[in-house]
């Protein structure tokens, strides 16, 4: 697959590298960022895979890192890079970050992970639960023992599970989390919203056990033979313990877990969600050298659910300052280094609305207070932004329906699932309201 894996640094100087197969020459690193540079100037698009003079670069940049793969022959692209990808994830769970301090500190266990990694260019083992069991900083030195460990991680079909793990408990964690990317306009319609949502495990469970795991009906990549509206999954992702096969043919996710923490699958529905699950809208009148905001926060779900830790940011002018709040639930607080106050409310419940207010003082009335307004009128001035998360609820309506434990001995394991919905990029612009008299909302300007 790879004759060559080097890291270089943003000029293209190698910090460490490894040669696979003796069929590409060592200058081809030194034509590297030289090629970069090309594209950059004549404005072409930086692809991760091109060849020059016959020599196949792959690469992937991280941070201020470029990790390169270099082959001569008619390489799997897609192969390189997610290979890069795996190292890179796997030199961050030794090291914590991958910068040029970590890699020049830990020259010989990276070249002992390249080694287990890759043979002769093909990659072998790259789970880095399985690697860190036989290679550790503190001694490199590997045992016969743990050599045959190793080897039977990577023959093993199971490569991503050691063998041999008992638990006084078999218990087995499930979160599906959902994040809700929304964007709302001045008159309170939804321009933009889609939900990423995430499938996390905890697995402590003894021998080498099969999962399967069934979701709701609802839930499939196509609509359903009955005609009723499925929800369409997009980008789809499985952690490798997927049975893919089993899952196209009928819809069950049946794998072997890797052991501890790990994000089993992910996904997107670009669904338009009629109404924000929790609406913000806020008056902002100009008083001379003063400004003030009314805000009211309300539930747009089910009252039996109820939001946890909300925090709503609205923006102020820069040079606000002498802030006063009047708040009925939670607190409120100014963040002079965000250019605007914070409300934090630890519990909303649904279908509830609260009302706070809130005056600043300007130091004196210039243009730019001027165009302030004139911004919240025109839906140009930066848009509040909600952080919220709702236990025991999914906006896509997803549901697991059974998740069973299946393993020689035959114990049974103890399943938890849990839902939570949370904020992704939530945004709701807000225009400048009628001043207090016309509102008649009861409170007076003085």
């Amino acid at each position: 697959m790879a004759s060559l894996i080097a890291i270089l640094d943003v000029k293209g100087k190698p910090l460490i590298q490894r040669m696979y197969r003796d069929d590409v020459p060592v200058t081809s690193l030194e034509q590297f960022i030289p090629i970069i540079y090309e594209m950059e100037e004549e404005n072409q698009q930086i692809v991760p895979c091109f060849t020059r003079d016959g020599v196949n670069y792959m690469h992937i940049k991280h941070s201020n890192l470029y990790l390169l793969a270099v082959s001569r022959r008619n390489t799997n692209a897609m192969e390189a890079l997610i290979f890069l990808n795996k190292l890179k994830e796997v030199l961050i769970e030794y090291f914590k970050a991958l910068e040029e301090e970590s890699i020049r500190d830990n020259f010989v266990v990276i070249y002992e992970l390249m080694d287990e990694m890759m043979d002769f260019g093909h990659p072998q083992a790259t789970e880095s639960k399985i690697l860190q069991e036989y290679i550790t900083q503190e001694y490199h030195a590997l045992e016969i023992q743990q050599q045959a460990k190793s080897l039977a991680s990577v023959t093993n079909a199971v490569s991503w599970r050691s063998e041999g793990l008992k638990y006084k408990r078999n218990e087995v964690f499930l979160d599906v989390i959902e994040s809700v990317n929304m964007l709302v306009n001045t008159s309170g319609s939804v321009v933009r919203s889609e939900i990423l949502g995430q499938v996390a495990m905890k697995c402590y469970l003894s021998g080498m056990p099969e999962l399967r795991l069934g979701l709701n009906d609802k839930v499939a990549t196509e609509s359903s033979r009955s005609g009723a509206k499925a929800i369409e999954m997009e980008d789809m992702r499985f952690h490798q313990c997927v049975r893919l096969a089993r899952f196209e043919s009928d819809r069950t996710i049946s794998f072997i877990p890797p052991d501890g923490e790990f994000e089993l699958m992910s996904y997107r529905i670009s669904t338009h969600i009629e109404k924000p699950l929790i609406w913000v809208e806020a008056s902002v009148n100009h008083f001379g050298t003063r400004i003030q905001f009314t805000v009211k926060v309300t539930a747009q779900f089910k009252r039996s659910s109820s939001a946890n830790n909300v925090e709503i940011v609205v923006p102020v002018p820069e040079d606000a300052d002498t802030p006063k709040f009047k708040v009925p639930a939670g607190s409120a607080s100014y963040a002079p280094d965000k250019s605007a106050f914070v409300w934090k409310l630890k519990k909303l419940p649904g279908g509830k609305d609260y009302t706070m207010r809130a005056e600043l003082s300007l130091p004196t009335v210039r243009s730019s207070d001027v165009d302030y307004a004139l911004a919240a009128e025109k839906g140009q001035r930066q848009p509040i932004t909600v952080k919220f998360e709702i236990p025991y609820f999914t906006v896509s309506g997803i549901k697991v329906r059974y998740l069973k434990t299946i393993e020689k001995s035959g114990y049974q394991a103890v399943p938890w699932v849990r839902y939570i919905t949370q904020n992704g990029d939530y945004s709701l612009r807000t225009g400048s309201l009628p001043s207090a008299a016309a509102r008649g909302d009861g409170y007076e300007d003085h």
